[in-house]
């Protein structure tokens, strides 16, 4: 299979950024020999990113199965591994992937030969080791969500050979090699679903995202009798659709959550006084055509960035959360908006480095930089912080370059942003930094007046 990248503005289309603030161009990656699927054509869909051993990758899948893009050149992503999926080939619409503790987890939605694949990724870039391979716990699933504060591992639209569909599975990853099932779900209280499309998990409480069903947040503490915190029915809500997927603000006040119909807006949801949700407000990419929609998105540092089919890549700044403000855009397909499935499939803010992945149904992957994260990349890649042990159980050392003296700004971010340690010292050379988290994956970010350094911690009890 050959491995094709396209530097900056090079033929193929013409992409432009149209959005407020400029998204640039800085790769892309994509493979012309892969076949599209039968239904939409796409040979490409999901997308995620790694930050390994100091090295950024993106997860790409696609009617194939899954590639690992080495991004250590950011305008020159190369393929450096791939797994083949269970089932490969035109039936293919859609794998979903999350990683947790050093292992990748990869699912797909279609096929009768699909299977739960867990790949070990600690090695990288040196190797990796597809650990578990079986259609027995899952062989299709439409999306997974990991909880970063719990060993646990959500499946939405799921079912495998030995276990009948469900609209919601929970699997005990504790072991990550060999996870084993707690228990199946098609309701909550009252609230009876046909499916959990999509969902966000953040310790034991689960926003789900349930089609036709609407929306409910969940509170699983008890994975025997998971209870009810609040819900929407279609009808409790304006522009109501097929409940698609959504993401939860920094601070747990806000949900951005979309609804997979033409026309529609994404919903601002106001969870300030729970269990009463109210919609703060509507925003969108921008389109006034009636076949625009929405498809996912996700919140981190302070912006909903979003991959919104025919119109692309789309960034909202939330300096004022319940009313986000159209920041950024980028189109990454010069398909005509039609009441269809086309363009961009998922985003992927979450690298150190502050590029972002998007994933086009069509095109591939596009590695963009948003304008005001130009400076921040730039120095992040031009200066080096040592953090060890890594991983660690609960604190690193910190060394930082030579030239670094003075007051220095250090913070601690969880994989969806959210701040869990902040301090305000003076560097005078390495320190030590206590980290009192669950097992899990973590950012550190540490500023001075000139440089940002960033480094992804493994916290491993």
């Amino acid at each position: 299979m050959r491995s094709l990248y396209v530097l900056c503005l090079i033929g193929f289309l013409s992409f432009e950024a149209i959005g407020q603030q400029p998204a640039n161009l800085v790769g892309r990656w994509f493979d012309d020999e892969l076949v599209g699927s039968s239904a939409f054509d796409n040979a490409y869909n999901e997308i995620w990113g790694l930050y390994v051993n100091d090295v950024e990758y993106a997860i790409l899948g696609t009617t194939a199965g899954t590639h690992f893009i080495d991004l250590s050149i950011p305008s020159e992503p190369v393929e450096t591994f791939f797994v083949e999926g269970g089932t490969v080939g035109p039936a293919i619409i859609h794998r979903d992937y999350h990683d947790k503790n050093g292992y990748l987890y990869i699912v797909a939605d279609e096929g009768g030969a699909s299977t739960l694949q867990i790949v070990d990724i600690r090695d990288l870039p040196n190797s990796i080791n597809v650990v578990y391979d079986s259609g027995d716990l899952i062989r299709r699933t439409h999306n997974i969500f990991i909880d970063d504060f719990r060993d646990k591992l959500y499946a939405g639209i799921s079912q495998g050979n030995t276990n009948n569909y469900s609209p919601l599975r929970v699997f005990d990853i504790s072991d990550p090699e060999n996870p084993t099932e707690i228990n199946s779900y098609n309701s909550f209280g009252d609230f009876q679903v046909g499916q959990v499309h999509d969902l966000y998990v953040r310790n034991d409480t689960a926003y789900l995202n349930c089609g036709p069903s609407g929306f409910a947040i969940v509170d699983f503490s008890d994975m025997t009798n998971p209870q009810p915190i609040a819900t929407l029915s279609p009808q409790d809500y304006p522009q109501s659709g097929y409940n698609h997927s959504g993401w939860l603000s920094e601070d747990g006040n806000y949900y951005y959550m979309a609804d997979e119909t033409w026309g529609m807006d994404i919903k601002v949801l106001d969870l300030t006084n729970l269990p009463d949700i109210f919609v703060s407000s509507l925003i969108n990419a921008g389109s006034d055509n009636a076949f625009t929609i929405p498809h996912n998105q996700i919140v981190h540092d302070g912006y909903l960035y979003g991959a919104y089919y025919y119109d692309g890549f789309v960034a909202w700044e939330l300096s004022d959360p319940a009313n986000p403000i159209l920041a950024f855009q980028y189109s990454t397909t010069d398909y005509e908006h039609k009441a269809n499935y086309e363009g961009a499939w998922g985003v992927y803010p979450f690298l150190p480095s502050g590029l972002v992945l998007v994933s086009d149904m069509q095109y591939g992957l596009f590695v963009l930089e948003l304008g005001e994260f130009i400076n921040t990349k730039d120095n992040f890649l031009n200066a080096k912080v040592d953090v060890f042990p890594n991983p660690t159980i609960d604190k690193v050392n910190i060394e930082l370059p030579a030239d670094v003296n003075g007051q220095i700004h250090v913070s601690v971010f969880d994989l969806q942003g959210k701040l869990l340690l902040h301090s305000l010292r003076t560097y005078q050379g390495p320190f030590t930094l206590s980290l009192p988290f669950e097992s899990g994956s973590y950012i550190l970010k540490i500023e001075d007046e000139i440089n940002t350094f960033q480094s992804m911690i493994q916290i491993m009890h």
